[in-house]
């Protein structure tokens, strides 16, 4: 009911037990509703997250601690506004990064990316954007067009990775980085092809397997590459599973059954252990 009375899109509790926590936390969100309702509308259209801290995520989406006293909660609310205008600053600086870099577009991945709230991503936009500015690199305009980057504080030296975004680093050489993007915008091209056509391959399997054993629901974790699933997909679809129908099953590192009853494989299962 608070949910819906706010205006809230979605409620996740991603690093919390899934069913016991999730419904405490929702409670409290609820009783907060009801105290607060003006506050608590100013998150209208937002997406909920529970984890362990309280904030705004780089994505915006409004991340309430689980640990933190509810009043905290209220003035992270009330603050929501500023942190609107600070998400539309960020988008803007993007949008610079990439017209001074041939058009390459700067994107956020959660799951190779350290978790970092949405001040902490504008200040590391800012600093590489001052940099790049003081320092501009003749890029052609537009030249890198489709291609991607995710910028991060742990590395030296930019890297492609095998997905075809480009990995650089804030602090890195400009001058080798400019070297190091037109050397490898080819590969990065024909990487982000070969991860287009692995997705529409794992999506088929996906398919293919939920209708195979009567699957409610089939799904990855987000660490799971597309290649890792179509791989177990390919595998589970030779062997004969009759007791997975109805059930969601759930591809993951390791052998689990969630709170909510989901059932967690490994991708890389070895052969007799998915039939036990």
């Amino acid at each position: 009911p608070g949910q819906q009375s706010v205006g809230i899109v979605a409620v996740d509790a991603p690093s919390l037990p899934p069913r016991a926590h999730r419904c405490s936390q929702l409670h409290s969100l609820g009783r907060l509703a009801q105290q607060n309702l003006e506050t608590l509308k100013k998150a209208k259209g937002c997406t909920v997250l529970f984890t362990d801290h309280s904030g705004v995520s780089t994505v915006g989406h409004v991340v309430l601690g689980t640990m933190d006293v509810h009043h905290y909660w209220v003035k992270l609310f009330e603050r929501l506004p500023s942190y609107f205008d600070l998400q539309r600053k960020l988008m803007l600086l993007e949008d610079q990064i990439s017209y001074l870099l041939g058009g390459i577009q700067v994107v956020y991945i959660d799951e190779l990316q350290p978790v970092l709230t949405l001040e902490e991503y504008y200040s590391l936009l800012d600093v590489f954007y001052n940099r790049i500015l003081e320092n501009r690199m003749p890029f052609h305009s537009q030249s890198l067009c489709g291609l991607q980057m995710i910028l991060n504080s742990d590395r030296y030296a930019p890297s492609l990775h095998e997905l075809g975004h480009f990995n650089i680093p804030v602090l890195c050489d400009l001058a080798n980085l400019q070297w190091f993007i037109l050397t490898k915008a080819q590969q990065a091209r024909e990487n982000m092809k070969r991860k287009e056509e692995l997705k529409v391959i794992e999506n088929e399997l996906i398919q293919v397997s939920t209708r195979k054993f009567s699957l409610e629901k089939l799904y990855k974790e987000p660490s799971i590459s597309s290649i890792q699933m179509a791989d177990c997909c390919k595998r589970l679809l030779e062997q004969s599973l009759p007791y997975l129908h109805g059930m969601h099953l759930c591809v993951s590192h390791f052998y689990s059954v969630m709170q909510d009853r989901d059932l967690c494989i490994p991708w890389n299962w070895k052969n007799g252990e998915a039939i036990k």
